[in-house]
C-alpha cells in the first residue's frame, strides 16, 4: 500500500464552472483517486476554490458587493456541483481561511529566509481607469518572440515561452479593452535562476509523464528568470514582512498564493481530522506518490514555479538553506495535464452564451452520462470537442444500448427465471473462458487508470461488456427454461458474475449507477461512496463558517478484483439505469445555446 496524493487544480471562485472545466481538473482526477483507493493505496484527494486576485475584484464591483460575498456565493455553487458530479474529494476547501492564510505566509517566509525571495524593481501593469493592478494573465498582444496574437502576460501558448506583460506588442486588457499603463514598483521575486539546476535534474528524472506535458515543462527551462510572487493589489494574503504587512497595497501573487493550497489544504484536513501531523505522510515521505490534475494552461505553476518554492522551502537551490516547518517537502511525482475541451468547434465563453455550466448540465442530464463522455472522449492528451449529437450518441449507443441493455437484460432473466443468483455448477469452457477473461481485465484497465490512459481503459472495460452480452447471445439462456432449466441457472449465474465484474471496473468512472448495478443483483450496503457537502466553522477565524466536500471512502479499500456473487441472493426487477435521450434533445440544446449567446 503506497500513500497517494491527488492534488487538484483549483477552480476560480468568480463564477459557476462550465463543463470543460470539470473534463480536465474534476473526473479525470477523481477515477484515478477512486481507482486508487480500490487498489487498497491510502489516498488524499484535496482542493479547493482560488478566490483572491482581481477579476474577483472587478466582478465584486460591477455587482455592487464585496469580494469575500462573490468569492462565497461562488465557492458555494462549486462546492454543490462538484458533489453532485460525485467528485470524492478528502477535502475541498478555500484559499480564503484563516488556515491558509497562515501557511501561505509561513512558506512565504522560509523562502524568503533561505534567500529565494529577491526584491526587484519592475514594471507593473495598472488600469488607466481604476488605478488597479492589470494580472499578467488579463493582458493579451502580440507575442514579442513568435509575433502570435492572444500571446499573455504571462506566457505565449503558441510558441510556450514565458512573457512580462511589458514585453508584449500592442498590450490591451482582458477585462476592459484598455491599453494598461506600465509603472515601476517594488515586488518580491522568486529566483528561479538559482533553482534551475534542481528543476532540470528533478525534470530529467521523471518518467512515465504524458509526452505533451513533459516536453513543455522542459521547454520552460530554456528561459529561467525570477518571477514575481507579489503585486500590487488590496485582495489577497498580506506580505508576512516587516515593512510589508502594512501595506494596504502590497499582497501575494496567485503563483505563490493558490499552489500552496495543495499544503494548506492538506494541513486543514489533518486539522479536521483530529491529528495535526497526519497530513506529513503525504508530503515528507519520499515513498509518496503526488499527482497533480489541471488543464495545460495551468501547466508552468505546477512544473516549475511550484517545485521550485518547494525547493526553495528545503534550501536545495544553489543558495543553500535550512528546511522549513513544514519538513522535507517532496515534489510531483507527475504533473497530469488534460489539454482543452472546446464545445461545438468553438471555445467555452460565458460572455458569447457559448457555455454550459456543470449545474445546467446536471439539472438534465444523469451525472454519469456526462462522466462518461469525458471518460471516452476528453481532452486526455489532445484537445477535443463536446457536441451535443456525440454526447446523445455515446450515452443511447453505449450507456443505455450496451452496458444498460446488458444490466437490465441479466437482472431480468434472473428475477423472471430463478429469482435469486445461482450457484455456478457444472461449468463449461464457454463458461470458464467467459469468467477467466473478465477477471484479467482487473489487471489490464488497472494498469491503464494508474497510468493516466483513462480513455483506453473506459474502452477496455466496454470491451468487457460487449464480451459479456456475447456470451449471453451465444449461450441464449431463454432457450435453455425448458429443456435444461439446470444449465439455465449456470449461464446465469455465469452472466451475473460477468456484470458484476465489469460493475466494479465502472465504478471509478461511473460511481452513481454502480451502486444502483449492484443492487439490481442484489448487493446491499455501499458500493461506490459518494462526497458529501458539509458546513464547517473556519479553523482559526471566529465566526466564519463555509461549506467543504468531504466522504469517507474506507469502505472500497481492496476491492479492485472479482467479488464472487453469493448464491442465494434474492434478485428483484430492475429499473433501466440509464436514461435514453431523444433525438429532438440536440436541436434543443443547439438553440438553447442560440437563445443564450443573443
Amino acid at each position: 500500500m503506497s500513500h497517494i496524493l491527488s492534488a487538484v487544480a483549483w477552480p476560480y471562485a468568480n463564477g459557476p464552472r462550465h463543463i470543460g472545466h470539470v473534463a480536465g481538473f474534476g473526473v479525470p482526477s477523481d477515477v484515478f483517486s477512486r481507482y486508487m483507493r480500490m487498489e487498497g493505496h491510502d489516498v488524499l484527494m484535496v482542493s479547493g476554490t482560488d478566490e483572491h486576485g482581481t477579476p474577483i475584484l472587478v466582478q465584486a464591483d460591477q455587482e455592487g458587493v464585496s469580494p469575500q460575498e462573490l468569492a462565497d456565493r461562488y465557492n458555494r455553487v462549486i462546492v454543490e456541483d462538484l458533489v453532485s458530479l460525485g467528485l470524492s474529494y478528502d477535502l475541498f476547501t478555500r484559499t480564503t481561511t484563516g488556515n491558509h492564510y497562515k501557511v501561505a505566509q509561513a512558506l512565504f517566509k522560509a523562502v524568503h529566509a533561505n534567500g529565494y525571495m529577491i526584491e526587484q524593481t519592475t514594471r507593473g501593469a495598472i488600469s488607466p481607469s481604476t488605478g488597479r493592478t492589470l494580472p499578467d494573465r488579463y493582458i493579451e498582444g502580440t507575442c514579442p518572440i513568435c509575433d502570435s496574437d492572444g500571446a499573455r502576460g504571462d506566457q505565449c501558448d503558441n510558441c510556450g515561452n514565458q512573457l512580462d506583460a511589458a514585453e508584449l506588442k500592442n498590450p490591451v486588457s482582458r477585462i476592459n479593452g484598455e491599453t494598461p499603463k506600465f509603472v515601476e514598483t517594488e515586488h518580491f521575486f522568486l529566483d528561479l535562476p538559482s533553482l534551475a539546476q534542481p528543476l532540470t535534474d528533478w525534470l530529467g528524472a521523471r518518467q512515465g509523464w504524458r509526452p505533451n506535458v513533459l516536453n513543455f515543462s522542459l521547454n520552460l527551462l530554456d528561459d529561467v528568470r525570477p518571477r514575481a510572487m507579489t503585486r500590487d493589489i488590496d485582495w489577497g494574503i498580506p506580505v508576512p514582512l516587516d515593512g510589508w504587512s502594512s501595506n494596504s497595497n502590497k499582497r501575494l501573487y496567485v503563483w505563490f498564493d493558490a499552489v500552496i493550497g495543495y499544503l494548506s489544504a492538506s494541513i486543514e484536513w489533518a486539522r479536521r481530522e483530529g491529528d495535526p501531523d497526519a497530513w506529513r505522510q503525504w508530503w515528507n515521505d519520499p515513498e509518496t506518490l503526488s499527482y497533480y490534475f489541471m488543464g495545460k494552461d495551468n501547466i508552468t505553476f505546477h512544473s516549475q514555479i511550484w517545485p521550485g518554492e518547494l525547493l526553495a522551502a528545503n534550501g536545495r537551490g544553489t543558495k543553500g538553506g535550512n528546511l522549513s516547518e513544514f519538513g522535507d517537502l517532496q515534489l510531483p511525482t507527475e504533473v497530469v495535464s488534460s489539454e482543452f475541451l472546446t464545445m461545438e468547434s468553438a471555445k467555452f465563453s460565458s460572455s458569447r452564451g457559448h457555455v454550459i455550466y456543470v449545474r445546467d448540465m446536471l439539472a438534465r442530464y444523469q451525472p454519469d452520462a456526462l462522466r462518461y463522455f469525458i471518460a471516452t472522449a476528453g481532452p486526455e492528451s489532445h484537445d477535443s470537442d463536446f457536441t451535443w449529437q456525440e454526447f446523445k450518441n455515446r450515452t443511447n449507443n453505449e450507456l443505455v444500448a450496451g452496458w444498460g441493455n446488458l444490466v437490465n437484460r441479466t437482472a431480468t432473466l434472473l428475477h423472471k427465471n430463478v429469482g435469486e443468483i445461482p450457484e455456478l455448477t457444472d461449468l463449461q469452457d464457454i463458461d470458464r473462458d467467459a469468467l477467466t477473461h473478465s477477471e484479467g481485465s482487473f489487471a489490464k484497465v488497472g494498469e491503464l487508470i494508474g497510468s493516466h490512459r483513462q480513455r483506453a481503459a473506459i474502452a477496455e472495460t466496454m470491451k468487457v461488456v460487449a464480451e459479456a452480452n456475447k456470451y449471453l447471445a451465444d449461450t441464449a439462456p431463454w432457450k435453455l427454461k425448458n429443456e435444461n432449466p439446470e444449465r439455465m441457472k449456470t449461464v446465469l449465474g455465469v452472466a451475473a458474475q460477468l456484470v458484476s465484474d465489469a460493475n466494479t471496473l465502472m465504478a471509478p468512472f461511473l460511481p452513481h449507477s454502480s451502486q444502483k448495478v449492484h443492487e439490481a443483483l442484489g448487493g446491499t450496503g455501499t458500493f461506490a461512496p459518494m462526497p458529501q457537502m458539509n458546513e464547517v466553522a473556519d479553523l482559526d477565524l471566529e465566526d466564519r463558517h463555509y461549506p467543504v466536500i468531504q466522504g469517507d471512502y474506507k469502505a472500497v479499500a481492496n476491492t479492485w478484483a472479482r467479488k464472487p456473487l453469493v448464491a442465494g441472493t434474492p434478485v428483484a426487477q430492475p429499473s433501466p439505469i440509464f436514461t435514453k435521450l431523444d433525438d429532438s434533445i440536440v436541436e434543443e440544446e443547439l438553440e438553447r445555446m442560440r437563445g443564450d449567446g443573443e
